[in-house]
């Protein structure tokens, strides 16, 4: 009987899981990063089902493949998955990859105070510096691709809500961004469920009507997810996104606090070096930081530089029989 082996070493970046595959990947067929997605996604997507989805995962895992990558200077390329197929940026797992870079061995002269680990993402190049001491790894920043307010005021009509304004934002993803009372809803006080699906019809409303543009590629130009946010005078700003098939990050959404600072700098909200602490779902924070003006494209963009922790998990070994059709992965919600 044939089985099935892929190997993972476990991490979380501010409760939201990063499994790092480690081995067991087919040869990936393709010239750049983004034609390695579609072949994964014509042919292989069955390993990312296996791993991602139940019962190995949940509707809330999140992973990613390790690559060459096809760019000068790049250690490695990511490949980020997840309950609904692949992310073209992801904040959480760059941060934890960066200790992992370092920890096992893909930088084998890391510098102190810090070390600067260059990863390709779909999205383009991500540079990140990782805290490195007597030998040990420790927070990591990372400065992520042009960020910018594409479309703001975008009205969508909700179900037993009524018309909504949204802005449109990208940080290496494009995300819808409502304030939690315009949904009649809090933050604080509201339920998951109820965020969620309120993000969740936001996302699928826009999905049916909203043209997006991505200066470099079409398969980056797409609505990844709506991020509620809360008011800007409240003390500490606040976020849940829900992205993918209603998978809901538990931390401050990397990505995400990318496209909020472009929103807020373009909006005057913010100035250039200004930091802002961004808390998540289960109350785990990032900061950022617009330190750069850009254009990408014909937009305004900035460099936002977002700093957390990624921890390690453990390890896993996989394994599946050929006739366990059941265990290739399912949802169930």
């Amino acid at each position: 009987m044939d089985i099935l082996k892929i190997t993972t070493v476990e991490m979380h970046t501010a409760g939201e899981p990063l499994r790092i595959v480690t081995s067991g990947l087919p040869v990936i067929a393709g010239n750049t990063i983004l034609e390695k997605i579609r072949y994964l996604r014509e042919n292989h997507d069955d390993i990312r089902k296996l791993i991602m989805l139940e019962p190995r995962g949940h509707s809330d895992m999140f992973g990613v493949y390790l690559i060459d990558a096809d760019i000068p200077g790049a250690e490695f390329g990511c490949i980020f998955i997840h309950n609904e197929g692949y992310s073209t940026m992801c904040g959480h797992a760059v941060i934890s990859l960066g200790r992992y870079a370092i920890d096992y061995g893909i930088i084998q002269q890391p510098t102190s105070p810090e070390t600067r680990v260059l990863m390709q993402c779909p999205c383009g190049p991500v540079e990140a510096f990782v805290e490195y001491k007597d030998g040990r790894t420790g927070n990591v920043r990372f400065k992520s691709v042009p960020s910018f307010l594409y479309m703001k005021d975008v009205s969508v009509e909700l179900p037993d809500i009524g018309e909504v304004f949204v802005d449109i934002c990208y940080g290496g993803a494009f995300y819808a961004f409502i304030e939690d009372y315009k949904l009649g809803m809090s933050l604080k006080t509201s339920s998951v469920k109820d965020l969620t699906n309120g993000a969740a019809m936001i996302t699928e409303s826009l999905k049916k009507s909203l043209k997006l543009t991505h200066p470099d590629s079409s398969d980056l130009a797409f609505l990844y997810g709506t991020i509620i946010v809360n008011s800007l005078e409240e003390d500490e700003m606040a976020t849940l996104c829900v992205f993918a098939d209603r998978q809901v990050d538990r931390s401050p959404c990397g990505s995400g606090c990318s496209a909020r600072m472009a929103q807020l700098f373009s909006k005057g909200l913010v100035k250039i070096n200004e930091a802002r602490t961004i808390r998540g779902a289960v109350g785990s924070k990032f900061v950022a930081r617009v330190v750069e003006q850009t254009k990408y494209g014909h937009h305004d963009a900035v460099i936002v530089e977002v700093s957390g922790k990624g921890h390690y998990l453990g390890k896993s070994v996989f394994t599946n029989e050929d006739d366990d059709v059941i265990g290739k992965g399912f949802l169930l919600r």
